[in-house]
């Protein structure tokens, strides 16, 4: 088969179909090439480049001995249009069924906030789709009962959308583009690709809050979703339209019971009006972030764990029942020990070879009966002492003697980071351990297998089961910040399936009326229903949950015990 032949039968869409992309592996100089042949080079390092040239000359490529190998770009295996497929949304949305797109339904985006001047998320008059946008770390007018940030309405963005030169009016762009990506899968209309690249609900409203980061450390990004919970919750009451939001950041900081303020407050907001949160429930699964025993009198056991380079600051979190005593020692890679810590000193610093290690043993609060220990390792402006650190526990007093320990998430610390053995469960990241949530894992929808990095249940003693159920977490083609679509992976992709599906339920039963109570609880008690199962697998599962998310089961069983109640 020759060059041309080959083109002819690539799955590649391409918007100029003389002008192709080309991968290259090559050695040596490729100014020569590019003269001759007038292409342009975009060097990725390791002797890899793209090329972007006329499809003619691609075939001359072969004849220069710079050109180790050659492949064409192929079209992603796995689109969101696929995933609606695999999750049994596409057919809840096709008219002649449900014909269900959202309308009347707000869909709430916490995250890194949202190109809002996308094509899939404007109307087909170019007007914004998005009802209320705040920017935490913009300058301006915040809301109405806060103290920072710039808040625009509808209005606002149309005005900026008007102009020929948007971000000088508003001056807010998704530069992460993680928000865009799950705002897309959630409630992309797929204007930029003529309806192909549709996210769940397409004719939902959108409310987005770009988070902020104020505060200290780890703690900041908590009350800042705190903040946007309460923000997009009152500005859904007031316009009384059902909500779904989307939270797609967790944290390993925390006991993994449900019981803190921060996941309480979550429940507490589900309850306030007619909607459904969802949350991922983080990547975290194959990490090695997480460790787990059981203590025993006179027994100790060592959690050992490296520290890769470049870190100025981490910790470790510790959580046991409070009536075990341990006694625990840390030794830093050269050797310095901490010596044994006294659980009644609530408060330790030292030094440990250039590392400022400080242990604070807590107590138990009126939501926890837990006991944690956390220790903040930090270095400015050096690193923390690479290598291998090791904590020590051993039972002094035992009752339960469970013990877990957490490590910060992969996004905080990378993977080289990690327990030397680790275990894979209790992996979720909070807030996905709240009670109240739609708590969701991935799967790779394209083959049917579990994603290795997602997050695994339960919670601390099995308080509660957690995955609910999974979604497709792998290679999904969403809107990307500066146009047009990208792929990508992650349980941050697999929540706002499930966020979509849910705007899709209430539009069915709150906005027309078949079931006005289909917010909540009864929404996940749906989900998880009618989830698909594998028969080789014992439900609930620490990795799928209830199962595979599918809306065509849960619409036809919403319909079937609607129908028997109205008789």
């Amino acid at each position: 088969m020759d060059m041309e032949q080959l083109l002819e039968n690539q799955p590649f869409i391409n918007s100029n179909p003389d002008e192709w992309e080309v991968i290259v592996k090559y050695s040596g100089d490729l100014s020569r090439l590019e003269a001759d042949l007038g292409f342009r080079a975009e060097l990725l390092g390791n002797s890899y480049a793209i090329l972007t040239m006329q499809s003619p000359q691609i075939s001359r490529l072969l004849k220069y001995k710079e050109i180790e190998y050659i492949e064409l770009p192929k079209k992603l295996v796995l689109s969101v249009r696929q995933s609606l497929s695999a999750t049994c949304i596409e057919p809840v949305q096709r008219v002649g069924e449900y014909n269900l797109k959202g309308k009347g339904v707000a869909i709430g985006i916490i995250d890194s906030g949202i190109d809002y001047t996308h094509p899939d998320f404007r109307d087909n008059d170019g007007k914004s789709r998005i009802l209320f946008l705040w920017d935490q770390q913009g300058v301006g007018n915040p809301p109405s009962g806060f103290l920072s940030g710039a808040e625009y309405t509808k209005s606002d963005l149309d005005a900026a959308l008007e102009s020929q030169h948007p971000l000088s009016v508003i001056p807010m762009m998704d530069y992460i583009g993680h928000g865009t990506a799950v705002a897309g899968i959630a409630a992309g209309n797929g204007r930029a690709s003529g309806g192909n690249e549709r996210g769940v609900a397409p004719e939902a409203s959108i409310i987005v809050v770009k988070l902020g980061e104020r505060g200290r450390r780890s703690f900041a990004r908590t009350t800042e979703i705190m903040r946007a919970l309460k923000y997009i919750s009152d500005r859904a009451a007031e316009l009384m339209m059902p909500l779904a939001i989307n939270l797609s950041f967790g944290t390993n900081n925390g006991s993994h019971a449900g019981n803190s303020l921060f996941e309480t407050y979550i429940d507490a907001v589900s309850g306030r009006w007619k909607s459904v949160i969802v949350t991922a429930t983080g990547n975290e699964g194959y990490a090695g972030h997480h460790f787990g025993g059981f203590a025993q009198f006179g027994n100790t056991i060592e959690a050992s764990f490296f520290v890769a380079t470049n870190l100025n600051s981490m910790y470790l979190t510790l959580w046991k029942n409070f009536v075990d005593t341990f006694d625990l020692e840390l030794v830093a890679p050269g050797g310095r020990s901490t010596g044994k810590l006294n659980p009644a000193e609530p408060l330790r610093k030292m030094d440990l070879q250039g590392t400022n290690v400080e242990v604070h043993y807590g107590q138990p609060s009126i939501y926890n009966e837990k006991q944690e220990v956390f220790i903040q390792f930090e270095r400015q402006p050096q690193y923390i002492h690479k290598g291998i650190w090791r904590l020590y526990i051993t039972g002094r007093q035992v009752i339960d003697g469970e013990f877990h320990i957490w490590l910060p998430t992969v996004e905080e610390v990378g993977i080289d980071t990690a327990f030397a053995v680790p275990d894979p469960y209790l992996t979720l990241t909070l807030p996905s351990t709240a009670e109240r949530v739609v708590s969701v894992g991935g799967y790779n929808g394209r083959v049917g297998s579990a994603a290795d990095f997602s997050g695994r249940g339960y919670t601390f003693h099995r308080v509660f089961v957690k995955p609910d159920l999974v979604a497709p977490a792998v290679n999904i083609l969403s809107t990307k910040a500066g146009g047009g679509y990208d792929s990508y992976t992650g349980t941050s992709m697999a929540a706002p399936f499930v966020a979509g599906a849910a705007a899709l339920m209430m539009e069915w039963g709150v906005v027309r009326g078949n079931d006005p109570f289909l917010y909540g609880q009864r929404v996940k008690a749906f989900l998880q229903k009618t989830a698909s199962r594998d028969s080789m697998r014992n439900y609930p599962n620490p990795i799928w949950g209830y199962g595979t998310l599918c809306l065509k089961a849960a619409m036809d069983a919403l319909s079937e015990y609607t129908a028997f109640t109205l008789r």
